[in-house]
This record gives structure tokens, C-alpha cells and sequence, in this order.
């Protein structure tokens, strides 16, 4: 079961490092290798997300969830702008793990937001 506190770690930077281990692997699995476009943008993508929430591992900051989330939503919205709606596993993989980036990065957010911070 997933805790608040991982050793001290958010489970949500968990979340979105499998995902964008997911995303990254993901022109292999769903078959759209040879489908530029859409391979660059999981290749790049998936990488940053990976390495926004390593950071956030070693050392949380919310901006970190902020960009995340702003990685969920251009997954979203990459099929329509790089034009590749038509690649439908390329076009299910950036929609779904798209909306599961937006979401586990707005409750870590929202959690971080509601949460009691300590003051010196």
C-alpha cells in the first residue's frame, strides 16, 4: 500500500518515475518505433519526467510537480500537435500516460499544498 511517507519520499515521484520508465520503453512495447515523431517525443519526455522525479527523490521541490504536470498535459496534447492521432498505439500510449502524468503530479500538488510544513 502506498504511504504519504516513503522513507521520507512522496509516492507520487515514485508514480511518475515508472511512468516515465513506461513512456520511455514504450515505442518498443506498443510498436511505433518506426514512427519517429511520436518515439522522439516518448524518448524525450519519458526521460525528463524520470529525472524531474529522481530529483524530486533526492530533494523535493514543488516546482518539480509543476513541471510534471506540465509534461502530463503536452502528452495529452502531443498527438494533435505533432500530428500523430492516426498512429493509434503511439496516440493511447501519450493519451493514457498523459492523463496518469497530469493526475499523479496535480495530487502531489494538492498533497503538498495540504499538508502541515514545518517552520523554524
Amino acid at each position: 500500500m502506498l504511504t504519504a511517507n516513503m522513507s521520507g519520499k512522496r509516492p507520487q515521484d515514485w508514480l511518475n518515475l515508472i511512468l516515465g520508465a513506461l513512456l520511455f520503453i514504450s515505442p518498443w512495447m506498443m510498436g511505433f518505433l518506426a514512427d519517429t515523431m511520436p518515439t522522439r517525443n516518448a524518448w524525450l519526455v519519458g526521460a525528463v519526467l524520470a529525472l524531474i522525479a529522481i530529483a524530486a527523490l533526492a530533494a523535493f521541490a514543488e516546482w518539480e510537480e509543476w513541471v510534471n504536470l506540465a509534461l502530463g498535459l503536452w502528452l495529452i496534447a502531443a498527438p494533435w500537435i505533432l500530428g500523430f492521432t492516426g498512429n493509434v498505439g503511439a496516440f493511447r500510449t501519450h493519451l493514457v500516460l498523459g492523463l496518469l502524468t497530469a493526475a499523479v503530479s496535480a495530487w502531489a500538488v494538492w498533497d503538498y499544498r495540504h499538508e502541515p510544513h514545518a517552520t523554524a
